[in-house]
């Protein structure tokens, strides 16, 4: 396996029409943002795009439809293993696996039951990798929803070893245990990629292979910044990395309806409907529209002086 999946790798939305259907143009749109605006991979079919609520059908059209849209500007990895029993989880990912997607991405609470042995989550691993392509490159992905699994260890050094794993997404939430990671899988294909905001910036500086948090949606090109020049600016970077730990607070707030309202406003698509957020996220959380309206303008702000920045380089 040679395909490295590194870098900034937005977690996909679904927009759907008012009618609950998967919005097609809108999403064309947003893929077509996210590229513009730095991505540099990315995960479709994830908790952010819904996955619990969608279809099989609407799962794999998804992956299928990113693809070939992206057409290989980035690599572009799927996940969608919903199911509880091994043989569901078997027929979903072969099917994924023959989406056109770049790498497939397993979910660790679907490996293994709350509180089961890790000889259990073993065994699980292993007859999913039996029934996929030995040349598919897969990730993992301790996704929080319906609960967390963090993966141990020795967990990690077993999937890094197996040289079948390019990407962790890892949701410890935890300094300390991303530098232990790091070092654990040094050497091998696994790089190891945080999803929290609270820990981009130090998480980038002790070697992360990038980032794939939630406010991907919403300024991708400012954490792309700080990825690639931070190192180089950083005053600059230690006041835009407090500005984004900032902005993440909002994440509670509704997403992923929350996102949907900053693409709304952008033009990306038009409605914000949610199969996972149902409710009103406005009447829930008071003053929302001016805290999106603040996120916006403090992104601006920064881009400008990144702007000034290249413009005196």
């Amino acid at each position: 396996m040679n395909t490295s999946i590194t870098g900034i790798i937005p977690v996909m939305l679904t927009p759907f029409t008012e009618e609950d259907r998967i919005d097609w143009g809108g999403y064309e749109a947003l893929i077509e943002w996210y590229l513009a605006n730095g991505a540099e991979a990315l995960f479709a079919v994830c908790q952010s795009s819904e996955m619990l609520f969608l279809s099989l059908d609407e799962r794999l059209e998804l992956a299928r439809f990113t693809a070939k849209v992206v057409n290989g500007r980035v690599p572009v990895v799927a996940s969608g293993h919903i199911s509880d029993s091994l043989d569901d989880q078997r027929t979903e990912l072969s099917k994924m696996a023959e989406t056109g997607v770049d790498g497939v991405v397993l979910v660790t609470n679907r490996l293994a039951a709350p509180g089961a042995a890790g000889t259990a989550l073993r065994a699980h691993l292993d007859a999913l990798l039996a029934a996929l392509p030995a040349d598919m490159p897969l990730g993992l992905y301790e996704c929080p929803a319906p609960y967390r699994r963090l993966l141990t260890d020795d967990e990690i050094a077993y999937c890094a070893q197996s040289g079948r794993f390019a990407l962790l997404k890892d949701v410890s939430c935890d300094l300390e245990t991303v530098k232990r990671r790091i070092a654990l899988t040094r050497g091998t294909p696994l790089s190891i990629n945080n999803a929290n905001a609270a820990i981009a910036w130090p998480a980038l500086q002790a070697g992360a292979a990038g980032f794939c948090g939630v406010m991907l949606n919403v300024h991708p090109d400012l954490y792309r910044w700080l990825q690639d020049h931070g190192a180089e600016h950083p005053d600059l970077a230690e006041e835009l990395a407090t500005f984004l730990v900032l902005a993440a607070m909002c994440e509670p707030m509704g997403y992923p309806k929350l996102a949907k309202i900053f693409h709304q406003r952008l033009g990306t698509f038009e409605h914000i409907d949610s199969r996972a957020i149902t409710f009103d996220i406005h009447e829930r959380y008071w003053a929302l529209d001016e805290i999106i309206r603040q996120i916006e303008q403090g992104s601006e702000r920064f881009r400008s002086r990144i702007r000034i920045l290249e413009s005196a380089s």
